[in-house]
């Protein structure tokens, strides 16, 4: 080894301040961005989901002619784990999004990075926690209600 290496100076790439690298970086950052889309999106499902599976089955126990299930309180527990495995998801990958977004813009990066030392600022951000918030509310909205 080298005394660059030894002593931690060294870095594990060169990045070079070149067009073509350039838009390598603005690639990866939109695979970013699709990946946290996608997040969201599923988050949403998962929320969605659960919020109707415990509408649907609340509503279909009181109608006449539909005997009574042996496990009722099963689609409350369905659907209150849907809606908080949604919000733990939108957690983690808001958690996951910000670390990638600071490694992309700190460090080496910020060469080939864009004009801005800062990242651009997207709603991402305030749609998560939107989502976030919007979660616990539909899983309190469960939980007291049919207590």
């Amino acid at each position: 080894m080298d005394d660059q290496q030894l002593d931690g100076s060294s870095h594990r790439f060169d990045v070079r301040a070149t067009a073509n690298d350039h838009f390598a970086w603005l690639r990866t950052r939109l695979a970013v961005e699709r990946t946290m889309m996608a997040y969201v999106r599923t988050a949403v499902s998962l929320i969605g989901f659960g919020f109707a599976i415990v509408q649907f089955f609340e509503r279909f126990e009181h109608m006449p002619g539909v005997s009574t299930a042996r496990f009722p309180e099963a689609p409350r527990y369905l659907g209150l784990a849907m809606i908080l495995c949604g919000v733990i998801v939108t957690c983690i990958s808001l958690m996951e999004y910000r670390w990638i977004i600071r490694y992309l813009w700190g460090g080496n990066f910020t060469a080939i990075a864009g004009l801005r030392k800062e990242g651009m600022q997207i709603p991402l951000y305030a749609t998560a926690i939107v989502l976030i918030l919007i979660g616990l509310f539909a899983f309190f909205a469960v939980v007291f209600r049919l207590l």
